[in-house]
């Protein structure tokens, strides 16, 4: 099976721990975990306990997210972020999530490449401190000031900073960004979702419609995968979806061990 992981989003009326023990049953190498849903990260327990919670299953913590609009940078913003990675560091998180900003504003030309430059050269000593990876996520949204994965490749370039940032390639955002570029060796995780309602447009497409990935999926996970690994990445493939009609799911386990059949089977089909 391909390495496949879980966030919490997608099983997001779960607790942490039915989160650990689901993914342990399916086979998955991790999870990643968020601050953004209503119970407490981690269920209110320390961080060091959910992590160890983690691994006494066999499973990585990938990812603790996540520090919103991290390229609208302020002092403020750079309290959030440490108070994340101290988290993350304590739980034995290997990254933390930077989700940039998507609210229209900072779009300027020249004006978000000085904002995301200024943002991240501050983030590297302070994830170089808690040796953790930033996971930058530019957002396929025309609203977005981090739209285009080739934008946050040229700054964390710039920086010299590869080791310390790598990007999250999320094949719906990839999809709303009107594809571009792969970069697999600047990728630490592959996001998946689905979009398979045939009237909406791309334009039209929002977090509401992402499900699980299956045979009518339009936003071409498959093919997006099989790129990303035939140019060599072989990280984790998390599931993120954000569809009322999934985080409504009696049998979610199930439903996920067929998501992750179906894709596994038709990436195979195209690399024999």
């Amino acid at each position: 099976m391909l390495p496949f992981a879980l966030n919490h989003m997608t099983v997001a009326r779960l607790n942490y721990a039915r989160l650990v023990e689901m993914a342990a049953d399916l086979g998955l190498v991790g999870i990643e975990v968020r601050n953004d849903l209503p119970q407490a990260l981690f269920d209110g327990m320390s961080p060091e306990a959910g992590g160890e919670l983690a691994r006494s299953k066999g499973l990585r913590l990938l990812a603790v997210a996540e520090v919103k609009r991290f390229n609208d940078w302020s002092p403020a913003k750079a309290d959030e972020a440490l108070a994340l990675m101290k988290i993350a560091k304590a739980a034995g998180a290997e990254a933390v999530s930077l989700i940039p900003r998507n609210d229209g504003l900072g779009m300027g030309n020249g004006e978000r490449q000085a904002n995301l430059r200024l943002a991240l050269r501050d983030l590297k000593p302070m994830l170089e401190d808690h040796g953790l990876v930033g996971m930058v996520e530019p957002l396929g949204f025309a609203v977005c000031a981090l739209r285009y994965k080739s934008e946050a490749v040229e700054a964390i370039e710039a920086l010299g900073a590869s080791g310390r940032f790598k990007l999250v390639h999320d094949t719906f955002h990839h999809t709303l960004a009107g594809g571009g570029d792969y970069f697999p060796a600047h990728t630490g995780i592959i996001h998946i979702s689905g979009v398979v309602d045939p009237a909406l447009s791309v334009d039209e497409m929002g977090d509401q419609h992402r499900i699980l990935v299956d045979d009518k999926d339009r936003l071409g996970n498959v093919a997006q995968i099989r790129a990303l690994r035939a140019a060599g990445f072989k990280g984790p493939i998390s599931m993120e979806s954000f569809a009322p009609e999934v985080h409504a799911y009696r049998n979610p386990e199930a439903e996920l061990a067929r998501s992750f059949d179906f894709i596994s089977s038709q990436v195979a089909e195209l690399t024999a």
